[in-house]
């Protein structure tokens, strides 16, 4: 069967067994380790310890396949525009200019720039890994139980939990609706030039729009009938207790998140890792 985008599979490995709550504490240290350091050699090695974690999960490729093209296409045009609103850049945050090659007019490619979007660019890649080792290995269940077991209100857990879930679902009502549109005679294959995939693709918006607004209504209607919110507490049919594994996890994610906060402050006295001095 095709996996979906977004969608939860349980596979018995050391990320899926963490709780919910470690994994996006995980997320949050790694992440705000990433966007604050512009050191390349602290993001390079997030980098790495993420994609490792992504083999210890056995996220398959085709998950995320689509993630990474529309990612790589983000990359691309954010590169593009930073070098033409900005091209002096990196010239200016390092001090120094090495020219490598002159473009047109007054715009000329620096060492400098190529090192500090080159940095940058890496900053975004290696969110991405994290992002999708949180979301393909968390039972939304599971995090909600884990959410509101550290004091946040349930309502707010199980919004988080119907999130998650909504992801694999619209792709899942995108695909029928593409396919019975399909059988009617919309040409949504190779064969059709772009310009009408691309127009017959926005034929596919508005049931999409009415179909979940009809689930909406659907969800929202058997949560009252159950007397969702009633109560100031509830119980949870999925609950997970931190273990070992849940503070040994907390435990290495504070410290990289630590180790490059003091990267920036002791070693580089700056976010900036600068190679030209």
């Amino acid at each position: 069967m095709k996996a979906r985008l977004f969608s939860y599979n349980y596979i018995d490995t050391f990320i899926h067994r963490l709780s919910g709550f470690t994994k996006l504490i995980c997320f949050l240290f790694l992440t705000f380790a990433v966007m604050y350091s512009y050191d390349i050699r602290v993001i390079l090695f997030i980098m790495a310890f993420s994609i490792s974690l992504m083999y210890i999960s056995r996220i398959r490729f085709e998950q995320i396949r689509l993630m990474v093209y529309y990612v790589l296409i983000f990359l691309l045009v954010n590169a593009i525009i930073t070098f033409f609103f900005s091209p002096e850049e990196g010239v200016s945050i390092y001090g120094t200019r090495h020219e490598l090659i002159t473009l047109f007019g007054q715009y000329s490619l620096t060492l400098e720039q190529l090192f500090y979007q080159s940095t940058k660019l890496l900053k975004y890649a290696s969110v991405i890994p994290l992002g999708m080792i949180f979301l393909l290995t968390t039972n939304p269940s599971e995090f909600a139980s884990s959410l509101n077991g550290v004091g946040i209100n349930y309502k707010i857990a199980y919004a988080v939990a119907l999130t998650l879930r909504y992801f694999p679902d619209v792709q899942r009502v995108y695909t029928d609706i593409s396919m019975a549109q399909q059988a009617r005679g919309l040409e949504m294959s190779a064969k059709a030039n772009l310009a009408d995939r691309f127009k017959n693709s926005l034929l596919i918006i508005v049931p999409l729009i009415f179909s979940t607004l009809d689930r909406v209504d659907m969800i929202t209607n058997a949560m009252d009938l159950r007397g969702f919110g009633k109560e100031k507490k509830r119980t949870w049919y999925v609950r997970k207790q931190l273990g070992r594994e849940d503070y040994i996890s907390l435990f290495v994610c504070a410290f990289l998140f630590a180790l490059s906060l003091a990267v920036s402050a002791f070693i580089n006295q700056s976010r900036f890792y600068n190679p030209f001095l």
